[in-house]
């Protein structure tokens, strides 16, 4: 596709994994009922926030993240929004935080994405926050976007991972089951440390045995061994991510056994392939495992059980690939 007006004017094609400052943003305030009033998009820029914020002083803060694709004839697409809106209104439960309806954040997303279309040209994320103060109960809804390339600085090469068996991401009756603000802080040591060691990520162990794996800082981890797909089972200090959810389903339909159940770490050392999944990781293939030392590698191509799932999701989600599912909605633009 050839950059024309219509398109910002940005090198695309080394985009990495931050923030870009794009148009517009959409907010909506939630009203003394505690229902969100209509929101509106509005230029782009800082937002104001009380000293005593309930997000500032406590971390009571939830956020979702999505993408957008361009697909042919300039269509843009959305992958599984609805599924976002009830992860957040189950977050915000969680939080004791109001969130906006299912309706309501669905239709923030699809207006950011317009005002912000010529920031579209292969994908783009956008993160949905909701915010507390604890002074005066208000909440705040916001969409934002922004580009985005790859998440990992290896780009699509294999992932080299480090299973932490000190620092643990969640713990039970937490918040390792929602997006909370309050999950991503608290594994930043890790994750700095394993990357001064030259690992992509971190593997978290269980809190309560250290014996089974849980998931890696941003994203789902998958084994696999002959035709069976296994993944550790979201009983509360796992995020049910979206693209896992996806592809558990895509590799059923492929013909592979999905199981979800507890995953010892020993289990990583033995697998054919290890993969990891997350929207913004989209899957990863992992090339290496360290664990107490020991380094394993995995087989790694065009020919994995990883690539085949990757290519079939991303087909999906750029409408290259028939849809079985029902999960893209296109949002149809005015002429």
């Amino acid at each position: 596709m050839a950059l024309d007006e219509e398109y910002a004017d940005i090198d695309w094609n080394n985009l990495g994994y931050g923030i870009i400052k794009t148009d517009y943003i959409y907010k909506a305030k939630c009203t003394p009922n505690n229902t969100f009033e209509q929101g509106e998009v509005s230029d782009y820029g800082n937002i104001e926030l009380s000293p005593a914020a309930g997000v500032l002083n406590y971390g009571q803060g939830i956020f979702e993240g999505t993408k957008a694709f361009r697909g042919e004839n300039g269509r843009i697409l959305l992958f599984r929004p609805d599924q976002n809106a009830i992860r957040m209104q189950i977050g915000a439960d969680r939080m004791c935080m109001q969130s906006p309806s299912f309706k309501q954040f669905v239709d923030a997303v699809k207006q950011a994405v317009i005002a912000n279309k010529r920031w579209t040209f292969a994908h783009w994320k956008w993160a949905h926050i909701g915010c507390v103060s604890c002074c005066s109960r208000e909440y705040t809804f916001l969409v934002y976007a922004s580009p985005v390339g790859n998440y990992f600085k290896e780009g699509t090469k294999p992932l080299n991972l480090y299973v932490n068996t000190e620092s643990h991401r969640a713990t039970r009756g937490g918040t390792g089951g929602v997006k909370s603000i309050t999950n991503y802080a608290p594994v930043l040591k890790a994750i700095s440390s394993a990357k001064e060691q030259g690992f992509s990520d971190v593997v978290y162990l269980d809190s309560a045995h250290k014996k089974y794996i849980e998931e890696a800082s941003c994203s789902n981890i998958f084994l696999v061994k002959g035709n069976v797909i296994s993944t550790p089972a979201t009983i509360g200090t796992i995020l049910e991510g979206i693209t896992r959810k996806s592809i558990i389903d895509i590799a059923r339909d492929l013909g592979y056994k999905v199981e979800e159940r507890l995953v010892a770490v020993d289990e990583l050392l033995e697998a054919d392939e290890i993969f990891t999944t997350g929207t913004a990781v989209s899957v990863a293939t992992v090339g290496s495992v360290t664990y107490n030392d020991q380094r394993v590698e995995y087989k790694t191509g065009d020919e994995l059980v990883s690539q085949k799932l990757y290519k079939t999701l991303v087909g999906i989600q750029v409408g290259k690939i028939e849809d079985k599912f029902n999960w893209v909605v296109e949002i149809k633009q005015r002429s």
